[in-house]
């Protein structure tokens, strides 16, 4: 049985083309039973893939393809600009807070160029994490290449020491002599420290003709033209999502590499949970509860908003309070009135947006201005009893004070615990068509000319615009190179 160890998804930005669910469903059809993680660097992927691996009964394994310093991680020596590259995969839930923990480390600490990790780092958190020797940008190979057979001989030593489990990688991808070349350095290696051996195929895109459109994808992430000579491309169309007859085709004299990415496989055992919403305990005084505490401050609010309170009212409330208990979000709510209390209490501009308008609790605490009862809003649009899913209380602080609120936040609840959230740019239609073209070689005004050519609606995609657009169609149909662009572009959106 053999299981994909060493995969690049759209989260290796710029440099990965497989979507996520995609590539699970030629996963599945190719009769795998587990798949790993190994983006560059980085951990976005992880939950999306966790979820879309178990809808389909795949089992995920959690990893990154790590930058490795060569020295430390602090160090900024511009000769130090291209990391090597070390793979790693979590095997238990320790090793995945251990990848969580070095991947933040190398990007809060070791970020040059690349966010970096470095021996130190990985002594100091290997534990639950399975490593594999690494790609043709690793340290292993740059040494047997370079003929430097004792340090090869002591990283791997090393990496038996350090890691739950070490594993020789080897890779099999034409038009690679120094892969092939550290290949037999890697052999040896494995012969004489008895070091188990494992196949990977660096699979940046799903199927073998999406080499053609990822080769595109590198030109916008590198701000090159397909033209170009020494620009950064992959060697050959290999580097795709195989079944395991190619893989054991690659290796023919080394089954055991390819049984043991499904030994790899049965080692790791990551079960996240979903079910459990991770909140901070808010301070409350003595001989209280939060719950105790969420009480008080409201009905002393109450007394404040709604001095002669009728039964309709106090209904309402202890209704609100009692399905905000139930469903386990009242230190969510203390922490929405702690962020509040602050930004008024230091002059900050603040207003709360959405559905949390309708929840005459927050509005007793002070968190909103609005009263839901005197505008009749039902407080099930923002917390259902039966719903299960989190609040969302929106705030808008002042655009020049908002730091202020964050450093506040950090402090309060720990500077661990307090995370900004990411969004990640996708391609649209019209972005998808301009920069495709610009890898292509176009010139600016003709792919521009085809860009103004897509409809401004909102959610536009390329299929719709040459449902809806009349001229765009007729260059797609009659000129020859907006054709090519366009089905690019549709590739890349």
């Amino acid at each position: 049985m053999f299981t994909h160890l060493h995969l690049h998804t759209e989260y290796s930005l710029l440099d990965g083309l497989s979507r996520i669910p995609q590539l699970m469903d030629r996963v599945k059809e190719l009769g795998q039973k587990a798949v790993a993680l190994t983006d560059h660097g980085a951990l976005y992927g992880a939950i999306d893939f966790y979820l879309e691996a178990e809808k389909r009964g795949l089992e995920p394994i959690i990893g990154v393809e790590a930058y490795v310093a060569p020295g430390s991680r602090l160090s900024r020596d511009p000769r130090e600009k291209s990391p090597y590259h070390l793979t790693l995969l979590a095997r238990n839930e320790r090793g995945y807070k251990n990848l969580i923990t070095l991947v933040t480390k190398a990007n809060l600490e070791g970020y040059y160029y690349k966010p970096r990790m470095d021996r130190e780092l990985l002594e100091q958190h290997s534990e639950g994490i399975i490593a594999l020797s690494g790609c043709p940008s690793s340290e292993l190979h740059r040494y047997l290449l370079d003929g430097r057979w004792d340090d090869a001989v002591a990283l791997a030593r090393w990496g038996r020491e350090v890691f739950d489990r070490y594993y020789l990688e080897i890779q099999n991808h034409p038009n690679m002599d120094d892969q092939r070349t550290a290949n037999q350095g890697i052999f040896r290696l494995a012969k004489e420290l008895d070091l188990p051996l494992v196949a990977t195929n660096d699979s940046h895109y799903t199927f073998r003709e999406d080499a053609e459109t990822h080769d595109i994808l590198l030109c916008i992430g590198t701000n090159a033209t397909v033209g170009e000579e020494n620009r950064m491309r992959l060697s050959d169309d290999s580097y795709y999502v195989k079944s395991e007859a190619e893989m054991r085709a690659l290796f023919p004299d080394l089954p055991e590499s390819i049984d043991n990415t499904w030994k790899i496989a049965e080692l790791c055992d990551l079960k996240l949970d979903f079910d459990r919403h991770h909140l901070p305990e808010t301070r409350v005084p003595p001989g209280m509860t939060p719950e105790s505490y969420l009480e008080k401050l409201t009905y002393e609010g109450m007394a404040r908003r709604y001095p002669d309170a009728p039964e309709e009212v106090r209904e309402r409330i202890a209704w609100e309070l009692r399905v905000i208990r139930d469903t386990g979000f009242v230190n969510y709510v203390h922490v929405v009135r702690e962020v509040a209390d602050f930004a008024r209490s230091q002059g900050i501009a603040m207003g709360v947006r959405g559905s949390a308008a309708a929840s005459a609790v927050l509005y007793c605490l002070g968190v909103t201005q609005i009263d839901p009862i005197a505008t009749r809003l039902v407080f099930e649009r923002f917390l259902h009893p039966h719903r299960g899913e989190p609040p969302d209380v929106d705030f808008d602080f002042a655009d020049d004070r908002r730091d202020e609120v964050i450093r506040w936040a950090a402090g309060r609840y720990g500077h661990d615990r307090v995370a900004q959230i990411i969004t990640f740019g996708t391609l649209g239609a019209k972005a998808a068509i301009r920069d495709t073209g610009r890898a292509l070689g176009m010139s600016y005004s003709d792919t521009d000319r085809v860009a103004r050519l897509v409809p401004s609606s909102l959610n536009m995609t390329i299929d719709r615009a040459l449902e809806e657009s009349p001229e765009l169609r007729s260059a797609y149909e009659l000129d020859g190179q907006v054709k090519q662009l366009v089905e690019t572009a549709r590739k890349l959106e």
